[in-house]
């Protein structure tokens, strides 16, 4: 099967999908990083549409680039405009790119209801915008718009634009499922009828709408196809774009399609998350082979047996994509995931230790209350150190109180007063927070900081909450779930009580403890 080339457009299309708003150094981050998991071609945006676009392709022209080739997007002349006085291809000429995409209408419906002009016009705005482009020196890609509609549609008028494209020095063809709702059989016999008729190389480009796209896109590439657009994550507008990490992932282990190498596919988790991290977007924990939950086990006989022999239950090894396998603490997992568990940390158990069983029953006691240590690991490692006596306190709590305060016109304030011993050592302190719990982990560490200098280096960067029991209303037990990190790792905690905050003093103490306990190791 022939090499396929990856065609990356999160900066532009990855940039209409909902809450997404990309800064040009976002996008200047994005793509080096790109660069760096051998992605072909980064489309980075339309530099006829905006001042942050024109911005992006300057600021990335003085990038030194090692693999990455970087495509400027824009669509075909405007109507019975001719080719030197439309403005966006004047844009694509000043951007510097070095690959030129150009999306025009393949679909007579959209010919007639969106352009407003004659299905002749459209084929020769097509024609006249590529050879203009190849003339100046550009590779241009041609994205087929609507191509699947467009070809059940009226399949000959389709063929004709792609023709049309082909005749006047296109380098590629995409072809397009912009609506996302095309199946995946129709995708492969289409892609392999006009692969027949065509002689460009063939691109596939989806949308995600019926939940289908990297499905189509792998079908395409069955089919014929040599190029593959798509966006990390999937990040685009309504149900978003195929996502390429995935992609790339099957393209390499399944279909042995070499489109990154063995080191850049062992980066891709990395990938997965710095692009969800700059986005501003919490990374999918269920995504295919780059989430947290891609390799995880919770279930008793699936961990009994993936201690066996890991092909069991997993469809290939963790690592080679940059993840890896994780054993989830519940009351399904039975033994053999406390045993895991604790040699993880160190501990030699065995089944018929009294203390396997005496932790296993504390964690299905806890889970039964609205505990769950799958999300929760240092929780679960401080329960257990407590449970084997191998934890000492670092602290003893006396007491605390939180006021919370709003007047008349004034915004409304919270303090947190706590007192505490410490190394025998009594403690009392007070401090503010933009909420309860902030300030009763501002009040803590500040109590703490003079004899643990090291939490000075911890913060708490997510805080949930979840109502247990709907039914019981203001009485309900809560869970509160805090992640903590500091410069090397990130870390989660777990509190269950019918009182907020105190359910969020037990995660706060975990959190705590397990930062000092890392830190003594």
């Amino acid at each position: 099967m022939a090499k396929v080339k990856l065609y990356d457009t999160t900066l532009r299309d990855g940039a209409q999908a909902e809450g997404v708003s990309y800064s040009v150094m976002d996008k200047v981050r994005i793509a080096e990083e790109l660069d760096k998991n051998g992605i072909h071609f980064i489309e980075g945006g339309w530099p006829g549409s905006n001042p942050k676009d024109r911005e992006f392709f300057e600021k990335i022209s003085r990038s030194h680039l090692k693999f990455s080739r970087i495509a400027a997007f824009s669509m075909t002349r405007r109507p019975n405009t001719p080719c030197a006085q439309d403005s966006n291809l004047a844009a694509l000429l000043n951007s510097k790119a070095q690959v030129i995409t150009i999306v025009g209408k393949t679909w007579d419906f959209h010919v007639r209801e969106v352009l407003k002009t004659t299905l002749e016009e459209n084929l020769a705005m097509i024609s006249e915008t590529i050879d203009f482009l190849v003339k100046k020196g550009f590779p241009v890609f041609y994205d087929a718009e609507h191509f699947f509609d467009a070809y059940n549609a009226n399949k000959d008028y389709a063929l004709k634009t792609l023709i049309a494209a082909q005749e006047a020095g296109c380098a590629a063809i995409c072809l397009c499922d912009t609506n996302g709702g095309t199946l995946t059989s129709s995708i492969s016999a289409t892609v392999k009828e006009v692969k027949s008729r065509i002689k460009a190389e063939l691109g596939i480009h989806c949308h995600n709408d019926a939940g289908v796209a990297i499905a189509n896109s792998l079908a395409a590439v069955e089919a014929g196809a040599v190029i593959v657009q798509g966006t990390i994550n999937g990040y685009g507008e309504r149900c978003g774009n195929a996502d390429l990490i995935p992609i790339i992932a099957n393209l390499k282990t399944k279909l042995k399609i070499d489109c990154v190498s063995d080191e850049q596919l062992k980066q891709l988790t990395h990938l997965s998350h710095f692009v969800s991290e700059i986005s501003n977007i919490r990374p999918k924990n269920e995504q295919p082979f780059v989430g947290d939950s891609a390799f995880a086990h919770k279930g008793g006989m699936h961990i009994n047996a993936i201690m066996k022999n890991p092909l069991t239950y997993e469809h290939l090894d963790p690592h080679l994509v940059g993840n890896h396998r994780r054993i989830l603490v519940s009351e399904l997992g039975g033994k053999t995931g406390i045993l895991l568990r604790a040699k993880d940390l160190n501990y030699d158990l065995s089944k018929t230790d009294p203390q396997t069983k005496k932790i296993l029953e504390l964690v299905q006691a806890l889970e039964h209350k609205g505990f769950q240590f799958e999300a929760a690991e240092a929780s679960f490692e401080v329960l257990m150190q407590r449970s084997l006596k191998k934890f000492k306190n670092f602290f003893e709590l006396e007491g605390f109180k939180v006021v919370i305060e709003k007047g008349k016109g004034r915004k409304i304030t919270s303090e947190a007063v706590i007192k505490l011993k410490v190394k025998g050592v009594k403690e009392h302190t007070a401090a503010e927070g933009d909420g309860p719990v902030n300030a009763l982990d501002n009040a803590l560490r500040k109590a703490l900081k003079e004899f643990y200098p090291t939490l000075a280096k911890m913060h708490l960067s997510d805080f949930k909450v979840r109502v247990l029991d709907e039914k019981v209303g203001t009485a309900a037990r809560v869970r509160v779930l805090i992640q903590s990190q500091d410069e090397k790792d990130i870390w989660n905690t777990i509190g269950v009580h019918e009182n907020i905050i105190e359910a969020s003093w037990q995660a706060l103490v975990d959190s705590v403890e397990y930062k000092l306990l890392k830190d003594r190791k």
